[in-house]
């Protein structure tokens, strides 16, 4: 996995998390669902990420 993919994928986390907090503060739904998704996604991006790695170590021992 690529440093600019891991940013990328924390970056798209952290956002999301911003984006439910700032959701919570205003009592904005909208806000807190697309916060969620956000860090879904990036979860999501970086297991699929942290799998890649796992089987490029198994296939180059």
């Amino acid at each position: 996995m690529s440093s600019d993919d891991k940013l990328s994928n924390k970056t798209e986390e952290l956002k999301g998390k911003a984006k439910e907090g700032l959701g919570n503060a205003t009592d904005n739904e909208q806000w807190q669902a697309e916060g969620k998704a956000d860090q879904g996604k990036g979860n999501v991006k970086q297991a699929g990420e942290k799998l890649k790695d796992a089987a490029k170590n198994v296939f180059d021992k």
